[in-house]
């Protein structure tokens, strides 16, 4: 995703209590990388997708933080929970968690 200024747009990021900017990991875990003509549900392919443990407590964060929700919370057919927002620089993000 291309960043014009990577400070300012991780800084917004990390100023949210609930999030936290991760460019590495201390355990394997799966890397998974989509290619999407459309984004599911008749919505926009978003720029950036992220999986969090808690959608609830992460679209609550969003929201209090200024962060419009363009879409959702949603339960999704294919088997998760998302919401769209769009980060300081208008790009579209997929904040989302697989249910059991």
């Amino acid at each position: 995703m291309p960043v014009r200024d990577l400070l300012k747009w991780l800084s917004r990021f990390t100023e949210i209590r609930s999030w936290i900017t991760t460019f590495g990991a201390e355990r394997p875990m799966n890397v998974q990388v989509s290619i999407a003509r459309e984004g599911g549900s008749g919505t926009p392919v978003p720029d950036l997708s992220i999986e969090v443990d808690d959608l609830d407590t992460a679209s609550k964060a969003m929201s209090a933080a200024g962060f419009p929700i363009e879409y959702g919370p949603a339960d999704e057919p294919w088997g998760v929970r998302r919401f769209y927002v769009r980060d300081p620089l208008g790009k579209l993000v997929n904040i989302l968690v697989h249910k059991n």
